[in-house]
């Protein structure tokens, strides 16, 4: 600052004489001082200056002039000594361009420590110039440890061609990529579009696919990239659908501050479920499994997240009325979500007595209980198998179905199911098995190159699940609005490309039949079965009345019934 008040004296007088040469001496520590105080208050002394940019600029232009009116008038109106008034005015100019050379140096020489860093990294191409890939530009701009250079957009917005974005020019539309690619010597993709559904993922990705850059995914939404954010590609984005859009504010009344019991707790869908209805802060969360090592896990992962004090885990099997009885009596749930069930096609047709006892009679049992013990909600997860059953596993959830129907009138509990197909990811699914194979080498086994089936990820299906239960009036069988079905053929070879392998020439495909109970095309609903709307855009509701209370039936005779039908 007093350097800044000298070169301004200079700059009027050549030769500073007197009284202003004594006046300097009097009046800069003043000037000095007030500066200082002024860039303390802007908190200017707080800042990162290597991460310097135009708003610490004009924080600095800021401080400085208020420090200079304060002197000013000080000098005016108690009469100190003074200078000419131009000299204010210079010394202001020039204290704002040194005071800012000397922080903003520190960005310059950080831009140039980076620029030289940032000679090895990979050339990369960002596909979407919105939001998204905003955040991707900044953050590859600014952390060279993720090894990537972006060196262009691509949009197809026509408004965005030819316009910057950081500094980054938007090169083209998609179908441009694979000249970009070349033109530029790309390395890799990085697709910035969290929002775009599945359909356009695959699109794009058949198109990176003629190219030899690497292709990675952005599916994240915060300012700063995780490893978890910018990944590879996966199944899910290519079978990505609109997010599921849950009604909190309902789900909470009838969650919240309750106990609720989820069954088959370790399971894929049945520890999605406890950790989404954790998160509505439930009074007492029970977690009944029959499988120890997957309750220890999801136990411990929810003690991890949540703590300890709502949580309570149940080492029980749903065959056994008397265990599952003692666990009703000692937690009292208000609400349950039966997820427990053998859901293998092909191991329940080597055992449908397992398929009976476990699904029908556990069933039975744990809904039964909820009855007598008054619980207010009770809602079984079941599956689109239940639809004109092929199979053993399908005709055991068709009267499961029956049964939670049944029990409807029996007492306050309002009885539900949810109906859907298949999940991505879950354990023994067909996506992970393929994985596998891929892994080995393959080949990659399918049954039938015309086979369908309906496919939403567990996150998905269980936050659909729970908003189901929100919608239960009682004696309700739900469907969830799985989207259009998936050829298994297509779902193989996209796994197979994903790993960066060519379907046939790298991985073998083999096609070995459609194993015992299994159909080319599995249904939502049948032709007997008409769905209505609910409030919710993505779960119906069969309109086909409910079934009557099985309590006092013979389930063995009606079970021998509906294989003897299977047989046929």
């Amino acid at each position: 600052m007093a350097a800044a008040i000298y070169f301004a004296l200079w700059l009027r007088f050549d030769v500073i004489e007197e009284p202003y040469a004594s006046n300097f001496f009097y009046l800069a520590p003043m000037f000095a001082a007030l500066v200082v105080a002024s860039l303390f208050i802007s908190r200017l002394y707080h800042r990162l200056w290597k991460y310097a940019s135009i708003g610490e600029l004009v924080s600095i232009i800021r401080a400085v002039s208020i420090a200079m009116l304060v002197g000013v008038v000080a000098i005016y109106t108690i009469e100190l000594p003074t200078l000419p008034r131009t000299v204010y005015i210079m010394s202001w100019m020039l204290s704002v361009a040194l005071i800012g050379i000397t922080r903003l140096g520190w960005r310059v020489i950080r831009d140039l420590v980076v620029k030289n860093a940032r000679e090895s990294l990979k050339n990369t191409l960002i596909i979407g110039a919105g939001d998204g890939g905003a955040i991707v530009a900044r953050e590859l701009q600014h952390n060279a440890a993720l090894g990537l250079e972006p060196i262009g957009f691509i949009d197809d917005n026509p408004f965005k061609q030819k316009m910057s974005l950081y500094g980054i020019e938007v090169l083209g539309r998609r179908e441009d990529i694979a000249h970009v690619v070349s033109q530029y010597d790309v390395e890799e993709i990085v697709i910035a579009m969290p929002s775009s559904n599945g359909r356009t993922i695959r699109e794009l990705l058949e198109i990176c696919r003629s190219t030899p850059a690497k292709v990675r995914i952005f599916q994240g939404t915060g300012e700063i990239i995780s490893n978890n954010e910018l990944r590879n590609v996966e199944m899910e984005d290519l079978l990505r659908r609109e997010p599921v859009k849950l009604d909190m504010e309902e789900i909470a009344a009838y969650l919240g501050g309750r106990t609720v019991m989820v069954s088959g707790a370790g399971g894929s869908i049945g520890s999605e479920l406890c950790r989404q209805i954790a998160g509505f802060n439930p009074q007492k969360l029970v977690l009944l499994d029959n499988s120890e090592n997957s309750l220890f896990e999801i136990e411990m992962e929810l003690r991890n997240k949540w703590g300890g004090d709502c949580l309570a885990a149940e080492l029980a099997d749903v065959k056994v009325i008397d265990e599952i009885e003692t666990i009703y009596q000692k937690h009292s749930p208000q609400v349950v979500f039966h997820a427990a069930a053998y859901k293998h096609v092909p191991l329940m047709e080597m055992h449908p007595d397992q398929a009976f006892k476990n699904n029908v009679l556990g069933t039975k049992n744990i809904a039964e209980l909820a009855g007598k013990y008054q619980a207010e909600t009770f809602i079984m997860v079941s599956t689109d198998k239940a639809v004109n059953p092929s199979s053993v596993m399908g005709a055991s959830k068709r009267l499961a179905e029956k049964i939670v129907q049944g029990f409807n009138d029996s007492g306050i509990t309002r009885y539900a199911a949810v109906r859907f197909g298949n999940v991505l990811g879950s354990k023994g699914s067909v996506v992970p098995i393929f994985k596998r194979q891929i892994e080995k080498g393959g080949p990659v086994t399918i049954t039938d190159p015309a086979m369908t089936r309906y496919f939403m990820t567990i996150p998905e299906a269980s936050g659909l699940i729970i908003q189901a239960g929100a919608l239960a009036q009682g004696g309700e069988i739900f469907v969830l609005d799985m989207g259009e079905p998936v050829k298994i053929q297509d779902l193989a070879e996209d796994l197979i490309r994903l790993a960066g392998f060519e379907p046939e020439r790298d991985i073998k495909i083999t096609y070995i039949g459609l194993r015992p109970g299994e159909k080319l095309h599995e249904e939502l609903f049948s032709s007997q079965e008409e769905l209505s709307l609910t409030r919710h855009e993505q779960i119906y509701v069969l309109k086909n009345g409910a079934e009557k209370n099985l309590a006092g039936q013979d389930l063995e005779g009606l079970w021998r019934s509906m294989l003897a039908g299977l047989s046929k």
